[in-house]
């Protein structure tokens, strides 16, 4: 909606979802939605010049879209921003059935499965339609910080002719005569960039995963911020450009949609300080041990469980006094063969944010003999074939990470569940709409 001060006194056109309609003795009300915003819509029944706009009304039905043309007053009575609109002529571009399937105001009234069969409707709640305007601003502040940094935006394919990565969890698809898979994430392409002489790509789209995994941060497909840049010295650097990065992204949107996060979702917007804290993954077990009496699993050792990161982040916040905080030194067994090893350590990280882990960076093993033998250690063969060919000519030392879009909004908005800040949820049970 545009900004109507400026209008007042002056004919304006709108339009709209028809939000509220009252039908009283003397006066007509319409409340007007556009974009979350709200006008009122005066329609006096006595003046004869209204007859047509009454009879409109009267058969007006809640949701139906119209576009009005009329004076912008300034009425300190009314409480949506103290202006009504006295109309001059309604015209009803869309009609809807009286009986909504879930209701707008209410998000309690159905259980979210209901509400996604129907996100159509459900978007329209105020809470919901805000998600994904706050998610523009945080993804638009992200990339402006990587095109002024030199960012080259790249688009790798999301078919592909071998399973990626690890070899498991794929979606396969009919390609023709032949079998194809969809990506897991572009990280071969964004290193087959680099070693193209690209020194800093980035990209921004879907990511394929066939886990059969129901918990409220993970989706069978969703939206990845993947970074990947040269010429680096170790995977500090990585991690100092990500930290900037968010930076970055938390400032623009404290800036533009603080108050309303703030009003709408009870959280603040916090824009961290810099450099994040960094602890190494053994300190971190004896600290919380320490601190909480957690010990890890055996099956998790050398790696991070979801009460593993829910803890760190109450350790960081203690200690710290910081809301994100990078975790090193994983074991090599729980972390891609592409990343680089020093004595036998990956070269890598997690990012952990508001309990969750939102990254996994590293510096990627760029050396041709030193990839090949981590593959085979993994017992990836031919299949990666096409990838492990891009380091056979010269490929500078590199590294990167990847945020997912969804889960970022889902920890900056406290949302309780990826079926929120989704816009189309994709789970193992959900394939439609």
């Amino acid at each position: 909606m545009m900004d109507l001060e400026k209008y007042f006194d002056k004919e304006i056109t709108i339009s709209g979802f028809a939000e509220k309609i009252r039908n009283l003795q003397w006066v007509q009300f319409i409340v007007l939605r556009n974009e979350g915003k709200r006008i009122q819509i005066t329609i006096e029944k006595s003046e004869e010049k209204n007859n047509d706009m009454v009879q409109i009304v009267n058969n007006l039905t809640q949701e139906s879209t119209i576009k009005v043309t009329g004076v912008l007053k300034k009425n300190d009575k009314v409480k949506m921003g103290g202006m009504e609109i006295i109309p001059s002529k309604i015209e009803v571009t869309s009609v809807s059935l009286p009986e909504l399937p879930i209701s707008i105001t209410d998000k309690s009234a159905a259980n979210i499965d209901t509400r996604l069969d129907n996100r159509f409707i459900d978007l329209r709640n105020d809470t919901n339609f805000y998600i994904f305007k706050i998610q523009t601003e945080f993804v638009r502040a992200m990339r402006q910080y990587l095109y002024d940094n030199d960012f080259t935006e790249i688009h790798t394919p999301k078919l592909i002719g071998a399973a990626s990565e690890s070899g498991s969890e794929v979606f396969e698809v009919n390609y023709f005569n032949d079998k194809a898979y969809l990506a897991q994430s572009p990280q071969f392409y964004k290193q087959m960039a680099i070693a193209s002489g690209y020194e800093k790509v980035f990209e921004v789209a879907p990511c394929f995963r066939a886990e059969n995994s129901n918990t409220n941060r993970h989706a069978t497909e969703f939206t990845s911020f993947d970074i990947e840049f040269a010429n680096i010295n170790s995977y500090e650097d990585v991690m100092n450009f990500e930290e900037e990065l968010i930076k970055a992204g938390l400032s623009a949107v404290k800036e533009k949609y603080g108050d309303l996060i703030k009003e709408c979702y009870g959280k603040e917007v916090i824009v961290p300080t810099t450099p994040f804290p960094r602890i190494k993954l053994q300190d971190l077990y004896k600290e919380l041990e320490k601190r909480y009496g957690y010990k890890v699993p055996d099956h998790d050792v050398g790696d991070m469980n979801a009460e593993t990161e829910k803890l760190t982040s109450r350790f960081a916040m203690e200690e710290f006094g910081h809301e994100f905080i990078f975790v090193t030194d994983f074991s090599k067994t729980k972390r891609a063969f592409y990343h680089m090893r020093k004595d036998d350590v990956p070269q890598g990280y997690d990012l952990i944010w508001r309990g969750v882990e939102i990254t996994t960076g590293a510096q990627r093993e760029h050396r041709y003999d030193v990839l090949e033998a981590q593959a085979k250690e993994k017992g990836l063969g031919e299949d990666i074939k096409f990838y492990k060919d891009f380091f056979k000519y010269g490929c500078p030392p590199h590294g990167g990470f990847a945020l997912g879009i969804d889960r970022l909004t889902m920890l900056l908005l406290g949302l309780p569940s990826l079926k929120e800040t989704m816009f189309i949820f994709r789970g193992p049970n959900r394939l439609t709409p």
